[in-house]
């Protein structure tokens, strides 16, 4: 009988610890979208990247947005346009700028540099984009769970200096 006791206060303590573990973050609320930006040469990059921690560059196709970047008929900025963003050990992230509480491609967060986080101008969403991998740390979005887009950056497999694909 001892056993029995013991078995069921262990199940009962892993059903109570899984109940209580973490809420998942969705970041998958900004549907699919194709996206392709390429640094060819570490010049590229210096010129349009991120230079340092906590530096950012928003990519949108439609306004051309830098206007000086090199756009070809590949580039390719996702839902909302890319922000890119050098976390704060110098490494490069990637997310899609629509905010994902909104859902909409015209509704971009924006780099609060003050606070050091990405902000949603609508629904006031504020997002962890230099040290949490832009997971949500207030408004709807942290009630919600709702994370950015993230998306891959790394050297290109055709000798490019980076790339950021989805």
């Amino acid at each position: 009988m001892p056993k029995i006791k013991n078995l069921n206060s262990k199940i009962a303590l892993a059903l109570a610890l899984s109940l209580a573990a973490c809420d998942k973050v969705d970041d998958d609320r900004i549907p699919p979208y194709p996206v392709y930006i390429q640094f060819q040469t570490q010049a590229d990059w210096n010129v349009y990247g991120v230079a340092g921690a906590c530096s950012y560059r928003y990519f949108i196709k439609e306004t051309r947005t830098p206007s000086s970047y090199p756009w070809t008929a590949l580039t390719e900025t996702g839902f909302g346009g890319i922000l890119l963003v050098s976390d704060i050990h110098g490494d490069p992230h990637a997310f899609d700028l629509a905010c994902p509480v909104e859902a909409q491609r015209d509704i971009r967060v924006q780099v609060d540099t003050d606070l050091q986080k990405a902000r949603c101008p609508r629904c006031h969403s504020v997002y962890d984009i230099f040290t949490n991998y832009g997971l949500p740390v207030e408004g709807e979005a942290a009630q919600k769970g709702y994370a950015l887009r993230h998306y891959h950056t790394g050297a290109g497999y055709q000798g490019q200096y980076l790339i950021i694909t989805n």
